[in-house]
């Protein structure tokens, strides 16, 4: 049985992601300043991903 051709390309294709995971946005807030070490890491803000 062969591959349905809408399921070929489905690795190669890259999609922007709206936001990041949570330890993604805790890396970005330590970056930024804006989280200290023993900051809860639940209620975070959103942040954008680099483009």
């Amino acid at each position: 049985m062969s591959m349905h051709s809408s399921l070929k390309g489905a690795a190669k294709i890259r999609t922007k992601r709206n936001v990041l995971k949570r330890f993604e946005r805790v890396e970005k807030l330590k970056s930024e300043g804006r989280w200290a070490e023993g900051d809860r890491a639940h209620g975070l803000p959103k942040t954008k991903p680099e483009a």
